[in-house]
């Protein structure tokens, strides 16, 4: 067996409208092509002692245990490899569990389908499946280390393409809200919306924080100062720039104190309850170490619970309590050892992989447990904590404690006080106090920090407590209620003349005054402008949604763009479907099935309280009709199509070609466009390949909204530059090897 190749979907594509991201894999079979599993000896007991976890897959018996009896019965390699790459995804942590086979339209070769989470583990562990299935076959089992490290390296790389729990936070609650969101090929920035209507997000912090806000969080000094001459409660401090003035400032604000870089983040370089001049050296220069700018802010250190309260749009939505990490003795185990029983918790994890974080023991932790009297290899009483770090961080092992309902009113002005000084849209207000349900003058409490982009993982999955929903209300400040996050699209598909149509329909949409973003095999075009071109369909239309100032976007869409990537988008506003038949007695009926099956994509992908353009003459396109959520309306060269007028009879909406007009057909009545004789595209109306395109791209425009005066300028104003339309034969030459086409697809092999 070989893998031809391996291609990724991103979008709607013709193997599901509802799973965009799926790994398609080329397989070539060779001699193992109808040899069943059931004759390979040992196969079977093979395939259940490395992953014994299949039995969990139902496959096309529908229940626990189906898969498992399919391969005993017998079933090709590439169900099995299908299978295979799902489950190590599985096994790996991700949640996948769509897939499907295909024989191609070669003899042996087979087309293999599977969902992924991460773009490069789906495809690694298409790789990885095919390793296992041969090792099965070749020698009837998978060595227990090579899985381990397949395993390995699958949640490798699904950790390196996770966005935080933060981003995926936002991303989740703009899922359920509707909102469109792709990456951005930098620096972890994610943008929701399309267009004009686009916002984007890096972590918590958005395109309307402030760049001085955020300057001014990150400098602690200011921070305080600002924060001080508003009245708010801060620690009293001194900055130190030179060790020499170290001393001065200890005088002046008297033991215990805390040493901490005036610039740092995420508690880097934070020493705390420092009681004496050795302790406060070494404090000093791991601070200096860790500032960007060298210089270090000593504090009075103020004894209590440290709070994080979170601001969002100026209002508090959530408040924790943040434990530094720690162990509690048990009177039998040290140090090292209840540190590692700690990490045994499945809530902990790598980095941010799970709700909790793994405890590292660092030279910062053999500093915080000198200072309680402990080493690595003490044994602490049984129920006395041990802390191992200084902060209450929960990236260092830290734990939180929801009290959002405690936090007393007075305290709550106080946090929006501080939010709205610093200029931050997301701030998490940092608060060392006994208690957070009593004022903080009553108890000495203090804002000992405001910062940018906080971390939301200690709300959204508190150690104890109700877990608060804060994406909510950031993406309720991104997009308050009635404002878009969408433009209009329109995807235009068909066998011939899409490139035409779309800079039809494109030239239509500007009457409007708005900025169209289009798309065609011509390249890209924002309003009068061409832009760089790209190869690849589905970055080209990715161009012009991320594109600020696009109004309105309108992509040609092939059949090879589908096939190759899927769609860019997740819906689209208006589909229109050319054509898909010819007038060739010898086109391959199978093939016209094909084009139409793939082509259907943007048919279905077309929103619910979008409209479907139907070519009514040609009978592929209309049955698309059948398989479509949004409403279809149709267009005709035949004044007396049936299809149109049994539509219209409905209450239906339809344009036609009569005695030399373009009209529109609705429950009203007749309305005239304009004479093709006014029509620079048609002149004398003698192609009925242009009239077609002409009355697609005027039922486009009308259920777009536009008025049909606007609709009448645009056709009499838009100049072909392409060379005259004729009659075009049929094309359905995708650009891909033959491996890779739909032409002649059979049946779904045996499973």
């Amino acid at each position: 067996m070989r893998i031809l190749s391996l291609q990724t979907l991103r979008g709607p594509n013709d193997w599901s409208i509802r799973r965009p991201k799926l790994i398609e894999m080329q397989l070539d079979l060779q001699a193992m092509d109808e040899v069943f599993s059931d004759t390979i000896p040992g196969f079977y007991d093979g395939l259940v002692a490395a992953l014994p976890s299949l039995i969990d897959h139902a496959c096309s018996p529908g229940y626990r245990g189906g898969f498992f009896e399919r391969v005993k019965d017998g079933t090709l390699m590439g169900h099995v490899i299908e299978h295979v790459a799902l489950e190590l995804q599985s096994l790996a942590g991700m949640t996948v569990d769509f897939g499907r086979t295909r024989r191609g339209a070669v003899p042996g070769v087979y087309r293999v389908v599977f969902e992924y989470q991460a773009e490069r583990a789906g495809r690694y562990a298409g790789r990885a499946a095919f390793r296992l299935v041969e090792s099965l076959i070749d020698r009837g089992d998978y060595p227990a280390a090579e899985l381990a490290r397949d395993l390995d390296d699958l949640r490798e790389l699904w950790a390196d393409e996770l966005l935080g729990p933060t981003t995926e936070a936002l991303v989740d609650e703009a899922i359920a809200r509707n909102i469109p969101w792709m990456e951005l090929p930098t620096r972890r920035v994610v943008q929701f919306g399309y267009g004009v209507h686009q916002k984007r997000v890096q972590a918590a912090q958005t395109n309307h924080t402030s760049m001085l806000a955020i300057e001014l969080a990150g400098d602690k000094e200011s921070t305080i100062r600002l924060l001080r001459s508003c009245g708010l409660p801060v620690p009293q401090g001194e900055v130190v720039y030179h060790i020499e003035d170290l001393m001065a400032a200890i005088a002046a604000i008297e033991f215990p104190i805390v040493i901490k870089p005036l610039d740092g983040n995420h508690g880097r370089g934070i020493t705390l309850n420092i009681t004496n001049w050795r302790d406060a050296e070494a404090a000093y220069y791991a601070a200096k170490r860790e500032a960007k700018s060298g210089i270090v802010m000593v504090e009075r250190f103020y004894r209590g619970n440290d709070y994080r309260v979170l601001v969002v749009d100026g209002k508090v939505v959530a408040v924790a309590e943040r434990v530094p990490a720690h162990v509690i003795g048990d009177g039998r185990s040290t140090v090292a050892e209840l540190v590692t029983q700690t990490n045994r918790d499945p809530r902990r994890g790598r980095g941010h992989e799970n709700m909790l974080t793994r405890i590292t023991i660092d030279v910062h932790s053999e500093q915080v447990l000198d200072q309680q009297g402990y080493t690595q290899d003490s044994i602490p009483a049984k129920g006395a904590i041990c802390y191992l770090k200084a902060t209450a961080n929960l990236s260092t092992g830290g734990v939180a404690i929801d009290r959002t309902d405690v936090i007393h009113p007075e305290n709550v002005w106080i946090a929006e006080r501080a939010a709205k000084t610093i200029g931050l849209d997301i701030a998490g207000i940092d608060i060392t106090a006994p208690a957070i349900d009593r004022p903080l003058r009553e108890l000495d409490g203090v804002i000992v920090e405001v910062n940018a982009a906080p971390g939301l993982r200690m709300h959204l999955q508190p150690s104890e407590g109700t877990p608060r929903n804060v994406a909510a209300p950031i993406l309720a400040m991104l997009y308050p209620d009635g404002q878009p996050s969408r433009i209009p699209i329109v995807a235009i598909t068909g066998t011939s003349h899409k490139t035409l149509a779309t800079r039809l329909v494109a030239h239509v949409l500007r009457q409007c005054q708005q900025v169209v973003g289009y798309t065609t095999a011509e390249g890209i075009f924002i309003g009068d402008f061409p832009v760089i071109a790209s190869h690849d369909a589905c970055q080209r239309d990715r161009l012009i949604l991320q594109d600020p100032t696009v109004e309105a976007a309108v992509f040609e869409t092939a059949i090879d763009d589908i096939l190759r990537a899927g769609l860019a988008y997740d819906q689209c506003d208006v589909g229109v479907v050319l054509n898909v038949a010819d007038d060739d007695p010898t086109t391959d009926r199978q093939m016209l099935d094909e084009a139409a099956r793939v082509m259907s994509v943007v048919a279905e992908a077309t929103s619910p309280t979008g409209f479907v353009v139907l070519n009514a003459e040609d009978p592929h396109v209309v049955a698309m009709a059948n398989r479509v959520k949004a409403t279809a309306v149709y267009f005709s060269t035949n004044p007396w199509n049936p299809v149109v007028w049994s539509h219209v009879r409905d209450g239906g909406v339809a344009a036609i070609y009569e005695d030399g007009d373009l009209n529109l057909l609705t429950q009203n009545g007749v309305i005239t466009v304009e004479q093709v004789t006014q029509i620079p595209l048609i002149w004398d109306g003698s192609n009925p390949a242009a009239i077609a395109i002409a009355l697609a791209a005027t039922l486009t425009a009308y259920v777009s909204g536009m008025l049909v005066p606007d609709i009448s300028t645009a056709l009499r104003t838009f100049q072909a530059v392409t060379p005259a339309l004729e009659t075009a034969p049929l094309s359905l030459d995708t650009g891909l090897d033959p491996v890779q086409t739909h032409a002649q697809a059979r049946q779904l092999q045996r499973r």
